[in-house]
């Protein structure tokens, strides 16, 4: 069952058509509603190997705009390399990120009132 992907010459919208059968398909434009429409080629996926998912990770500019000292551009650099890892640590990954956004949201708000010697980490 390919997806189609098509341009309408009208109202110059993209859209996608799931074809069931090709042979008999007459696609109209789901806006304007024209058969004025011309076929694109559609993009494909190519699955990397996990030694070229890796590699990836470990080029320099995968670090590109990430502050370490700014949670919510660590959170967004986690997200991106899960993304990366592929399906399996996904959706983790975006879990622990916005976790650790959000407390690092509620530890710099309560820390604005605390000194470095009123701290009871040790």
């Amino acid at each position: 069952m390919p997806i189609y992907e098509y341009t309408c010459l009208k109202c110059r919208r993209r859209m996608s058509f799931l074809v069931m059968a090709p042979s008999s398909f007459k696609p109209v434009c789901k806006y304007c509603r024209s058969t004025e429409l011309e076929q694109l080629f559609s993009r494909f996926a190519s699955p990397k190997s996990e030694e070229k998912r890796l590699e990836s990770m470990a080029d320099p500019s995968s670090f590109a705009g990430l502050d370490e000292n700014d949670p919510a551009s660590v959170a967004r650099w986690m997200k991106r390399m899960g993304k990366e890892m592929g399906e399996d640590f996904g959706e983790d990954i975006d879990q622990m990120a916005e976790e650790a956004a959000e407390e690092a949201a509620t530890g710099a708000a309560g820390d604005e009132g605390t000194t470095a010697s009123g701290s009871d980490d040790l």
